[in-house]
């Protein structure tokens, strides 16, 4: 027999959340089929099946949150298996990105757990998402459509055939839960949100995070941009001012080494990186995506621009693998395009800096003692105090916002 258990595929990987099982008992497997659908850290990935064989027994359930190591199914190989009937343990697989095969339903984990609880067969509900993905109101549509009646997880008075709560001492005898309190719906914290939850509760008690926010004046960025424009459109390349940032940010990274290290809390070491992968914080329907461009420094405008469009896309429908997600050493942040000031954006851990970029508008500014107005931007960074001094981080900055305001300076600076 074959034992198959979740494997480890490395970055500090330990439990993942069984999402969808996709054989049942008794079923013949030919190798590589995918057998489960898992949610590991921020990527969905199937799990292969390691033999050919029979499901001989399935030991988890969907919705389940197992650890690294956990046996899942137990296979029987058959003749012209790669593997002999002799007792094995298979511990290693290719977890591969959920979506590769088009007629799968895609949705996220809380969706699928709620389609569950609504016991609705997800595959039979058409999304309106994005490529398709299943929404929460699909199922509610999907559920109403079919006179379905919904499993919510709300607190309801006590019908008539049913003995009233005991009265506690802060309510009144005789007195019904109030409506606020009837319209409260529980949801399981899992998935991707409770990953994105436990990342965010270390960076903020590991690190000692400062903010430091400053302007810069956008006028000739915006020029330079509207003179590429052309072309860019000519290769179907979407130029935006993130990829300007990234090359000044890389230039600046080479200046200032530290903000783009790291600390091994563990053996309590400094971790000088020479290789520039910069994080793009990217908002999808699972939450908050962090797909890295690596090599940056490597890479033209044009290439990044490629390249945030297409990891921005894997992002929204799924289909990023570990390996997109992993490897940062400087992330930036851009609401820009949604709005606000200034924040105190949360460090990605183990990274030691962070920036956000805020909205481009108009301003009067003074200008040799005279007021005029400029397109302006605000940046924030947040940086670890360990590690990072103030006078070094707000340098930084003033570096970025010399480039970025004689924009021509990047391609003097370029190596």
């Amino acid at each position: 027999m074959v034992e198959f258990k979740l494997p480890d595929v490395g970055e500090g990987m330990h439990e993942g959340e069984i999402i969808k099982i996709l054989v049942k008992t008794g079923e013949a497997v030919e190798q590589d089929q995918p057998v489960m659908e898992v949610q590991t850290d921020k990527v969905n990935a199937e799990l292969s099946a390691p033999v050919k064989g029979v499901i001989k027994e399935i030991r988890i359930a969907e919705g389940e949150t197992v650890e690294v190591g956990t046996t899942l199914l137990v296979i029987e190989p058959t003749a012209g298996s790669a593997k002999s009937e002799t007792a094995a343990t298979v511990e290693k697989a290719s977890p591969r990105p959920v979506s590769s095969q088009p007629f799968r339903t895609l949705a996220t984990p809380y969706v699928r757990q709620l389609a569950r609880e609504m016991k609705i067969d997800i595959e039979k509900v058409s999304g309106t998402g994005a490529a398709g993905r299943v929404t929460e109101e699909d199922l509610r549509q999907y559920a109403s459509s079919a006179s379905a009646k919904p499993v919510k997880r709300s607190i309801a008075p006590a019908s008539n055939n049913e003995a009233a709560p005991a009265p506690s001492e802060k309510t009144s005898i005789g007195m019904q839960p109030s409506a606020s309190t009837q319209q409260i719906e529980r949801i399981p914290m899992k998935g991707i949100r409770k990953k994105i939850a436990e990342h965010m509760t270390k960076s903020v008690t590991v690190i000692p995070h400062v903010t430091s926010v400053d302007e810069m004046e956008m006028d000739q960025l915006r020029a330079l941009r509207e003179q590429m424009l052309p072309f860019a459109q000519k290769r179907n390349i979407k130029l935006t001012f993130l990829p300007f940032f990234i090359k000044a940010l890389v230039i600046a990274l080479k200046e200032f080494p530290v903000l783009n290290a790291s600390i091994d809390d563990a053996t309590n070491e400094i971790l000088m990186k020479r290789f520039y992968h910069i994080g793009v914080a990217t908002d999808t329907a699972d939450g908050l995506i962090v797909p890295v461009i690596k090599d940056a420094d490597g890479k033209s405008i044009f290439q990044i621009a490629e390249e945030i469009s297409r990891l921005a896309e894997l992002a929204r429908v799924g289909k990023l693998t570990r390996e997109q997600i992993t490897g940062g050493t400087f992330t930036v942040s851009n609401v820009g395009p949604i709005g606000g000031l200034q924040a105190t954006p949360i460090i990605n851990h183990p990274e030691v800096a962070i920036i956000a970029l805020h909205k481009m508008e108009k301003r009067w500014v003074v200008r040799e003692d005279e007021g005029v107005i400029r397109w302006m931007m605000n940046v924030s960074l947040s940086f670890d105090h360990r590690l990072i001094d103030g006078v070094t981080a707000v340098r930084f900055t003033n570096r970025i916002k010399e480039l970025l305001e004689n924009p021509t300076l990047l391609f003097a600076e370029m190596v």
